[in-house]
């Protein structure tokens, strides 16, 4: 469609808005009518609401870029909330510019409803990859502690490195969904920064089909795939994808090409009497089979390739007794992420028993010896807790479709973002809960929960940009206000609601002064 200036004829542009500083596929609208039926028509929208014309003026030229470049895949639109017309309008949206330092808001809008406010960094590549992939990931290059790292955006950026980078060079080559690239980032982007002088690391999201010729060029056929080149020549690949920062520093010091591998069999092809389960067959496995120890492991780990013959012998004395106490099965976490993601499975070797089906945790074993002791008598697994959610509490437990209009409905809502298998959250939620039942008969005031490790949360607890469990939010009248950070006891929160309550918590009362 037609972008257009939703103006007044008799509004007259600013100086600097008139000088196309401003790209005409910036949307200005001050007629909430206007905004209505564009977010009903287009479904991935982002608008910048401005506390005067000249508050907006740096966003502006940013977002012009911005909008050349996803044109056609997204829309950008400005409020002007000091006119007139727009401030009802602004009002209606749930824009609040009221604090002193407050010069403008981004909010995002996808099919027809709020999405999130845009809190990621407002530079140019940060808005775009929004923009392209609303829900994905931040960039690498977001996180500050990656701030050592070169980050490459192009094939040409690539190629000017190559040229001019004297120094040792190590890229990584990733995707942004790759869940060994993200285990791998921390550690390498810690090594930049310890090598800052010495060598270059670099990082480069291949992912997309432009990037064929450097996919082809390095042999890239996985993620990551690791590429050490020195004086612009590449020499080998860095193919050891479990190390430490500490592993990367040491190898750079004198890089070695790969050791060729003696070929691995996979364990589930040596035969034996460890049954190996994957995605498809697990569920039916633990259902058929009433006591199963399932070992979680991953081929480039050393710890489980030490528990390997330990585990397989105790399958061997199980299998030949006569009556049974079990079987011993295993799970190859690399390839199965479904099995992986479900159960938590963050280190390697882990060990889950399964008795009828439902799971239970397993203390450390590590010999023939201790397995069969276990087998024949798991410790008497407790009858499973009740979840939080089971329990009859005043928390109110939200899952993403219900999240909004809930937190509509009440004025204070202090909410926590967690995990069940998260320690501190453990810790917390009698805390939390407590606080709850303190102010269950106030209408207005809710205390509510999100599990965000369920499938229906996940995007939810993304766009609340909830980065660690647990993580409180205090919201009012659904409109994220600010994150709680203060002590995570019941007198911490019941402090907060009470002062909140009261209305002489700080932010609420310079609102009034400017009133």
């Amino acid at each position: 469609g037609v972008v257009r200036w939703l103006l007044d004829p008799q509004v007259v542009l600013p100086s600097w808005l008139s000088s196309a500083k401003v790209s005409s596929l910036i949307e200005r609208i001050s007629d909430p009518k206007d905004l209505k039926k564009l977010l009903r028509t287009r479904n991935n929208v982002l608008v910048l609401y401005s506390k005067s014309e000249a508050a907006a003026e740096n966003h502006l030229r940013l977002l012009s870029t911005v909008a050349q470049v996803v044109k056609g895949q997204g829309t950008i639109c400005w409020v002007d909330c000091g006119d007139a017309e727009s401030r009802k309008l602004c009002k209606k949206m749930k824009v609040d510019l009221s604090p002193k330092d407050k010069k403008v808001e981004l909010f995002h809008y996808q099919d027809g409803a709020f999405h999130t406010e845009y809190n990621r960094a407002v530079t140019f590549k940060s808005i775009v990859a929004f923009l392209k992939d609303p829900k994905g990931p931040p960039l690498w290059e977001e996180d500050p502690g990656a701030k050592d790292v070169v980050h490459l955006d192009s094939e040409k950026d690539f190629r000017r490195l190559l040229k001019k980078e004297e120094k040792p060079l190590l890229i990584m080559f990733y995707a942004p969904w790759c869940s060994m690239c993200k285990r791998m980032m921390p550690h390498f982007q810690k090594a930049a920064t310890q090598l800052r002088g010495h060598a270059v690391l670099a990082g480069m999201n291949v992912y997309s089909s432009e990037f064929e010729n450097i996919k082809e060029e390095y042999s890239v056929r996985g993620f990551p795939t690791i590429c050490y080149f020195e004086k612009g020549r590449f020499l080998f690949q860095y193919d050891n994808y479990g190390s430490t920062a500490e592993d990367i520093v040491e190898w750079l010091k004198n890089p070695q090409p790969p050791q060729p591998q003696v070929p691995e069999t996979p364990w589930a092809d040596e035969g034996g009497s460890v049954y190996h389960l994957n995605d498809e067959d697990f569920d039916q496995f633990v259902k058929e089979h009433s006591s199963v120890l399932v070992m979680f492991h991953a081929p480039w780990c050393g710890h489980c390739k030490k528990m390997k013959p330990e585990f397989e012998k105790a399958a061997e004395a199980l299998h030949g007794e006569a009556d049974s106490s079990g079987v011993l099965a295993a799970v190859d976490a690399t390839v199965n992420k479904a099995l992986a993601e479900r159960f938590h499975i963050s280190e390697f070797p882990t060990l889950k028993y399964f008795k009828n089906g439902e799971k239970y945790a397993v203390p450390v074993l590590r010999t023939k010896k201790k397995f069969l002791e276990w087998m024949q008598n798991p410790e008497a697994p407790p009858p499973p807790e009740p979840t939080w959610e089971e329990q009859q509490t005043s928390v109110l437990h939200l899952v993403g479709d219900n999240f909004r209009e809930t937190l509509k409905k009440k004025k204070h809502t202090l909410v926590m973002f967690y995990a069940p298998w998260c320690p501190h959250c453990k810790k917390v939620i009698p805390h939390f809960t407590a606080t709850a039942d303190a102010f269950k008969d106030d209408r207005k005031i809710a205390c509510a929960a999100v599990d965000c490790v369920k499938d229906k949360n996940q995007d939810l607890c993304q766009q609340e940009a909830v980065k660690g469990y647990p993580t409180f939010h205090y919201y009012h009248y659904g409109k994220f206000a600010e994150k709680y950070d203060s002590d995570r006891t019941e007198l911490g929160f019941t402090n907060y609601i009470r002062a909140l309550r009261e209305g002489d918590h700080e932010r609420l009362g310079k609102k009034k002064e400017e009133l």
